[in-house]
């Protein structure tokens, strides 16, 4: 990555800092003119918290700051109680960072004071070096979108194999997504296996799930398994000199590996795929977690894959089967 999308990045990080806060000071101004009483609380505050800072640097007198405190404390309940009389929340004098978590600057400091990028900014840097168009149809793909409509109430075991209706089973998985969210820092938390045919909501489940822990602060790299296996063929000869395509790879927080059975397959790449799943798994520094989706069916995994690969998958996986007639034709109509 270069220097200059960093600049470019954290320049409009600046630029949705500086707005924040001055639509929350322009809150504030009109607040104050509507009601006087306001402005004249947060300036005796000010003033007070002024005094405070003097006591403790001239003499710590415990009684002038225990006066100083207590005068403080009844000015914020008073502002409280007219804040409230007025339906008004005490957080609407903040500024309504994008990111409430590092407040819009690209970067966080933990207790020791040391920084570090936060996620918000890792993503977006992940977005536009990997995951390119991939997800960016997070604001349409989510669960607020999600609707089971589309599939039928049709039991039928000898089309679909299986003893539920499609709608019934992709509740179902909605659910285990949703278990899979809620437990998502917990080792013992299974990774997912979407497998089914085409037009089944596949990639919209993995794009739901991504949007969600994206708002939990997490990171998601989403790769086809054709460009993720070449990407990382061309780093092992010398054709990128990208080491920290595979980095991510190996330790972003949920890695969706979409369309497996679409690449070129040979010993390589079947050494690759193991090393990234198998490395992914054992991880120590960290929880990381992975959604592979695929048209193959589970009897063509162990056709196609080294069974070391599909062994692994098998016994860490919740295997996910999608059914029932393409939603993209149904929703077209």
């Amino acid at each position: 990555m270069s220097d200059n999308i960093l600049k470019n990045i954290l320049a409009q990080y600046n630029r949705k800092k500086v707005k924040a806060e001055y639509d929350a000071e322009i809150r504030k101004q009109e607040l104050y003119k509507k009601f006087p009483q306001l402005q004249e609380i947060d300036d005796k505050l000010t003033s007070l918290a002024i005094s405070t800072a003097k006591s403790l640097i001239n003499n710590n007198d415990k009684e002038v700051l225990n006066k100083l405190n207590s005068d403080i404390d009844a000015l914020k309940n008073k502002k409280i109680q007219i804040l409230k009389s007025l339906n008004i929340s005490e957080n609407y004098f903040l500024p309504k960072y994008e990111c409430s978590i590092c407040k819009d600057t690209g970067y966080v400091t933990n207790q020791d004071y040391v920084s570090s990028m936060c996620s918000c900014l890792k993503q977006k840097l992940y977005d536009i070096q990997y995951n390119k168009a991939n997800i960016s149809n997070l604001n349409t793909q989510n669960f607020d979108t999600f609707s089971d409509m589309f599939y039928s109430d049709e039991v039928n075991e000898e089309k679909y194999h299986s003893n539920i209706s499609p709608r019934e089973n992709i509740n179902i998985i909605k659910k285990i997504c949703f278990n899979f969210i809620e437990n998502f820092d917990n080792k013992e938390q299974h990774n997912l296996l979407f497998t089914g045919n085409t037009g089944l909501g596949k990639t919209f489940l993995s794009s739901s799930i991504a949007n969600e822990l994206i708002k939990k602060g997490k990171n998601v790299l989403y790769q086809t398994a054709p460009v993720m296996l070449d990407s990382i063929i061309d780093y092992r000869f010398g054709k990128s000199n990208s080491s920290n395509v595979l980095d991510s790879i190996l330790n972003v927080d949920l890695l969706i590996i979409d369309d497996l059975g679409t690449e070129c397959i040979n010993n390589m790449k079947f050494s690759e795929l193991f090393n990234i799943i198998n490395t992914r798994l054992l991880n120590q520094n960290k929880i990381t977690k992975t959604i592979i989706s695929t048209n193959l069916s589970l009897k063509n995994l162990y056709s196609n894959y080294d069974e070391r690969i599909v062994s692994r998958i098998v016994g860490n996986y919740d295997i996910c089967y999608f059914f029932g007639e393409d939603i993209r034709f149904k929703i077209r109509k």
